[in-house]
């Protein structure tokens, strides 16, 4: 197992606390494969392996646990007689009123409790105020590519001579484009099961396939059907509202926008309320992430507007039939992602003079704004991403935080009037390259 130690360091730090450790995300993304490791560091601790003891709710094994009150005697039952359990839950969102039980077993036993979910909801409904405060949250995502490199046995290096400049050497001593390895990476994702080897498409067509059908018919579907959730039953229009914003991710939309385009594209009939609420279970399987609209200048946030971003670009690869368009904003969604696993809050910025891709607020000062563009070899393309992070535009950012142009290829400067320019693989290490 290759080590994600964002995560695990995460758990590790909360050990042994009365704090039920969560960890969600959407499916496949290595949530199982965290609490394993987490197992396998309590071993190398000394635990004994009849204290571990790991509930894998999605076996057969407990097909018939799916309320609290089963579940719990189920657990009492295999935890008598053990000291200071660890208790492992896989997928625990399927047993109804979950945290009912979970919350009786930290109160009523002397245990370690490390739960996953790959649905929002788990920790939205009003069941959740009963574990409020008594829980930490590990927000888990596929991987970044400083992972996905880690994963192929990819070493990246700083290049000597060339400043922030990044170049990669496969287990071999080859080294390779980091360009060509980007680009893998966006086209076919950061699915672990996906990144151990050189991606073939069929491969990761076929389990790209069967995650997002999982996702529609059991996470979705079949879900919204248990919990009587009448309004969301029409797997055509779930579908087609996931290639829609596949396809418009990084754009600017609204959810009357995507009603006229369902209605227009299949003569139907959906309204705002039926396509706000498929958002909404999308949402909650982290599938895709709504992005609001920042006002620069006026410091709030739009109530109109916004973008959506997907959670692993090798599905919206899948959805688009692996025609490899639009590739500018496939990077946007890939900065997206690794500035939220960074800790940044992130934004759309607005200023008079345009907008900006992303305004990123992370710890005390710390805040960036940030262009996201294929090349910049035209000057016309240039001044277009320039243009609105320039301190001489009408309309200016009002603030001297930093401000960066990402460049996915092509020769550039590193630096334009005080602005940053920094190629894309470099951006993504370079927190990689810090940490040795």
């Amino acid at each position: 197992m290759v080590r994600r130690s964002r995560y695990l360091d995460r758990l590790i730090a909360f050990q042994d606390t009365d704090l039920i450790k969560i960890v969600t995300g959407i499916r496949r993304c290595g949530k199982s494969t965290l609490l394993d490791m987490m197992r396998e560091h309590l071993a190398q601790q000394g635990v004994p392996a009849e204290r571990l003891l790991t509930f894998k709710m999605e076996s057969l094994e407990y097909a018939g646990v799916t309320d609290y009150l089963t579940f719990y005697r189920m657990v009492r039952e295999r935890v008598d007689g053990v000291d200071r359990p660890y208790l492992f839950f896989d997928e625990l969102q399927n047993v109804e009123g979950w945290e009912k039980a979970v919350n009786s077993l930290r109160v009523d036993l002397p245990c370690d409790i490390y739960v996953t979910g790959s649905n929002a909801f788990m920790l939205s409904s009003e069941l959740a105020t009963l574990i409020s405060g008594r829980y930490i949250e590990v927000k888990m995502q596929p991987l970044t590519f400083g992972e996905y490199l880690d994963f192929r046995s990819i070493d990246a290096v700083v290049a000597e001579g060339l400043g922030e400049r990044v170049e990669l050497v496969s287990k071999t001593g080859n080294r390779l484009n980091s360009n060509t390895v980007l680009e893998q990476y966006i086209t076919y994702g950061g699915m672990p099961f996906l990144a151990h080897d050189e991606p073939r498409r069929e491969l990761c067509r076929d389990y790209i396939r069967s995650l997002y059908q999982t996702i529609v018919a059991r996470d979705i579907l079949l879900r919204a059907t248990r919990r009587g959730r009448g309004a969301i039953t029409k797997r055509d229009v779930l579908e087609r509202l996931c290639a829609y914003l596949a396809d418009n991710i990084s754009n600017q939309t609204s959810v009357n926008k995507i009603v006229g385009t369902l209605n227009e594209s299949a003569g139907g009939k959906t309204n705002a309320s039926t396509v706000s609420a498929y958002i909404g279970a999308l949402e909650e399987t982290y599938l895709f992430t709504k992005v609001k609209r920042y006002d620069i200048k006026g410091r709030e946030l739009l109530k109109t507007g916004g973008k959506y971003y997907i959670a692993d670009t090798g599905i919206r690869s899948y959805l688009d039939g692996y025609r490899g368009s639009d590739s500018g904003r496939m990077l946007e969604n890939v900065i997206y992602n690794q500035l939220v696993l960074e800790g940044y809050e992130v934004f759309c910025g607005h200023l008079r003079a345009g907008e900006i891709d992303f305004v990123a607020i992370g710890e005390g000062s710390d805040r960036k704004y940030i262009q996201v563009t294929e090349r910049i070899d035209a000057e016309a393309t240039r001044e277009r991403e320039l243009r609105p992070l320039k301190l001489s535009t009408l309309g200016k950012i009002p603030d001297s935080y930093e401000k960066i142009l990402i460049v996915r290829d092509g020769e550039h400067p590193t630096d334009i009037d005080g602005i940053r320019i920094v190629g894309a693989a470099d951006f993504l290490l370079r927190n990689k390259i810090a940490h040795g």
